[in-house]
């Protein structure tokens, strides 16, 4: 059976991991500014195989508005260039041969309050899977208690331990979710 820090290790390495997840998600998020995360990881179909952009393609910010997506293989253009216009990120590629350019307009006011709303919901997921962890590290305590390998107060101080990183982990969800709102709402 596991040990109280192995449970808190596990449950803290998967908190964190959630954290990240939101991080990556937070950031493909439109916002009036280019950035390479908006794109790196649209499928496109590479030779019948879908493959992420950022393993096909290099992804520059040549200006604050300006995407630039450079295949490694020419071949890849037209692909590339549907994966784009079928993403709903509601981008249009330029092609010339060498480069796709896009341009990132900027956002409508609707369009923005549509974007909080979707930065909300990601990080409401993203507390959903945290509690989710407390929940199942919580259970694995009250697990050993009942099978006497821990007390009664030491199950309460694990669970004590696991709620205060739960709130750590929240809270720095809440952080991110601030930022990510008043990122979409500049204008």
């Amino acid at each position: 059976m596991a040990t109280v820090e192995e449970v808190m290790d596990d449950a803290s390495t998967r908190m964190e991991k959630s954290v990240q997840a939101l991080q990556r998600e937070l950031g493909g998020i439109r916002t009036g500014r280019a950035s390479p995360a908006l794109v790196e990881n649209l499928m496109v179909d590479y030779y019948g195989v879908p493959t992420p952009l950022n393993q096909i393609a290099g992804i520059s910010i040549p200006e604050a508005r300006l995407l630039m997506i450079q295949p490694w293989d020419r071949s890849a253009m037209k692909e590339i260039e549907k994966s784009i216009m079928k993403s709903d990120l509601g981008l249009m590629p330029n092609s010339d041969g060498t480069v796709i350019r896009i341009n990132i307009p900027q956002l409508s006011e609707e369009r923005r309050r549509e974007l909080v709303r979707l930065v909300g919901r990601k990080v409401e997921d993203g507390h959903v899977a945290v509690r989710n962890i407390r929940r199942s590290g919580i259970e694995s305590f009250r697990s050993m208690q009942r099978n006497k390998e821990m007390s009664e107060d030491e199950s309460r101080r694990a669970q004590s331990e696991i709620q205060d990183l739960t709130d750590l982990h929240i809270s720095e969800m809440d952080d991110m979710k601030k930022d990510k709102e008043n990122e979409v709402m500049e204008v």
